[in-house]
């Protein structure tokens, strides 16, 4: 039995695009894999204790954090890393439903993705994440392609791809929709027709991963 990670992010819960492809993904990677088991974290509705990595990070140097309002109990910072660390690690593949917010990652993403790297064999040891699959489902309010007035922007991709395909060493899907934005901002009202397209593609993309990914989990275990 294979176990999949899903870790949201939006802090939306209807009309989420992100959680909308994971859904696609996760619904996929089930049918091929009915007996899989999906664990949940959800990063937007219940964001980690923004005080945890500058506990943990200070305690590796013998300090405390300079502001008292970044603090908390040691013991309490290292159970939290410690769980993360065990959830990942139990994980026989990783679904992350992010969605861009100000051209990057929000921050309940990355004191996530900081707590993970308290566990320093996941970049800098044995690297256990090595060969994990990891389907990203994404989704971005603007266009960032090449060619577009904003190519380059999206500073969320490829931070996340450096993290887990080549600090974690996991093989990286993606699954990634464009301009979600349109139908409810003014002045993109041109640029709605081709967010549909780029929504549509996206979940074919995301059923496609999950359900490569489920076989070959299946394949490894036969």
């Amino acid at each position: 039995m294979s176990t999949l990670l899903r870790v949201d992010a939006s802090i939306r819960l209807d009309g989420s695009v992100s959680r909308a492809l994971a859904d696609s993904a996760e619904a996929a990677w089930k049918a091929e894999h009915p007996d899989g088991v999906v664990v949940r974290r959800d990063l937007g509705q219940h964001p980690l204790p923004a005080t945890a990595w500058p506990t943990l990070a200070a305690a590796q140097v013998g300090q405390e954090p300079v502001s008292e309002a970044d603090r908390m109990p040691l013991a309490e910072a290292q159970a939290i890393a410690a769980d993360l660390s065990a959830e990942i690690r139990n994980a026989d593949a990783v679904l992350l439903a992010v969605p861009l917010y100000n051209y990057g990652i929000a921050q309940n993403v990355k004191t996530w993705i900081d707590l993970l790297l308290m566990d320093r064999d996941f970049g800098f040891g044995s690297r256990p994440l090595t060969g994990r699959p990891a389907i990203f489902a994404l989704s971005r309010g603007g266009g960032y392609g090449p060619g577009s007035p904003k190519h380059g922007w999206d500073h969320a991709t490829p931070y996340l791809e450096r993290i887990f395909g080549d600090v974690f060493g996991m093989n990286v899907r993606t699954a990634a929709a464009e301009l979600t934005l349109a139908p409810v901002t003014p002045g993109m009202e041109e640029l709605i027709d081709a967010s549909k397209v780029s929504e549509s593609e996206a979940h074919v993309e995301a059923e496609s991963h999950g359900t490569v990914v489920a076989r070959e989990l299946v394949g490894k275990a036969a």
